[in-house]
């Protein structure tokens, strides 16, 4: 007998898409899907910026409590939401393939781009964002700017002070969000697993954890593994401006990572390349490559003023 699978899921646009999609890869297997809308605490604040709110798991932990509690079978999020360490008794089942993983600037006026403006005001609740935006242009401001992705670009459209804000360039994709200009930027690194998506199951839920299975993608889950485990080894979430991504490349896995100063004027960074064969511990090797190269300085003043 077929079973129902119920999928946990934000109310948000971008959150639903999510698990429509993920709704129908579980049905091409056969089995019976219903999605259960949940209000997450990071969508109910939309004031607090992300890093004075507890940030690790804020999108997370309400649909994690309503798979322990059974109500749900499958939580479907951003696994750059993800925290890298799972409530006891969940498990990380499957990544299915990565979509887009870069950043986009999204502006207002045609032609106003910001290498030919000094004074340029760009809105994000990204850390990571921002420290990479002022690294690159030291005379810009930057604003706080909460919400969900439809919320953020009608703050965008309505606040006449501000230039452009940043959003991941996935999540406009896959909703089809029509925006003023867009320019996607090449130059700045990702969040960890940006672009990519998580189920997240019960361990003892062997029926699940099969059926989610035949929704992982190999290539992503190396790539987004690696780059998790260098987060977790850096001790770094939304509270941190730590950015990685790894790719697959003939063979080989290739990886970037950096930390920066919250005002951008200090930067470590790390590039790595090994044979796939040999990429289980890459993230945490990365980690320590970044450590020793200028990162120990910017994350110890990161923990001193966090109170890690």
């Amino acid at each position: 007998m077929l079973r129902n699978i119920l999928i946990g899921t934000r109310e948000s646009e971008l959150a639903v898409w999510q698990a429509v999609f993920i709704k129908g890869l579980i049905e091409k297997t056969g089995n019976n899907c219903e999605l259960v809308y949940i209000k997450s605490d990071g969508e109910q604040d939309l004031v607090s910026p992300l890093y004075e709110m507890g940030v690790q798991g804020i999108f997370t932990k309400t649909l994690d409590a309503a798979l322990l509690n059974h109500k749900i079978d499958i939580a479907v999020h951003s696994l750059k939401d993800v925290p890298t360490q799972l409530p006891e008794g969940l498990v990380l089942a499957a990544t299915p393939e990565r979509g887009n993983h870069k950043d986009v600037l999204v502006y207002k006026n045609e032609g106003d781009l910001p290498e030919a403006r000094e004074n340029y005001i760009i809105a994000t609740s990204s850390l990571r964002r921002k420290a990479q935006w002022l690294n690159r242009f030291p005379s810009h401001e930057t604003e706080t700017l909460r919400g969900n992705i439809n919320t953020r670009l009608q703050k965008l459209i309505e606040n006449q002070n501000w230039n452009g804000a940043l959003f991941a360039h996935a999540g406009i994709e896959r909703i089809d969000l029509k925006v003023p200009y867009k320019i996607e930027l090449d130059w700045m690194l990702p969040a960890p697993a940006q672009g990519a998506l998580g189920i997240v199951c019960r361990k003892d839920d062997p029926e699940i954890l099969e059926i989610c299975k035949t929704l992982n993608h190999d290539d992503t889950q190396l790539a987004t593994r690696t780059e998790r485990n260098f987060l977790r080894e850096l001790m770094g979430g939304c509270t941190m401006p730590i950015a990685a991504y790894a790719h697959v490349l003939n063979g080989n896995l290739v990886f970037k990572g950096n930390v920066l100063s919250i005002d951008g004027k200090q930067k470590a960074e790390v590039q790595l390349e090994v044979n796939i064969e040999d990429a289980k511990f890459a993230g945490e090797k990365a980690a320590q490559q970044l450590i020793n190269n200028g990162g120990a300085i910017i994350l110890k003043t990161f923990q001193k003023n966090r109170n890690f």
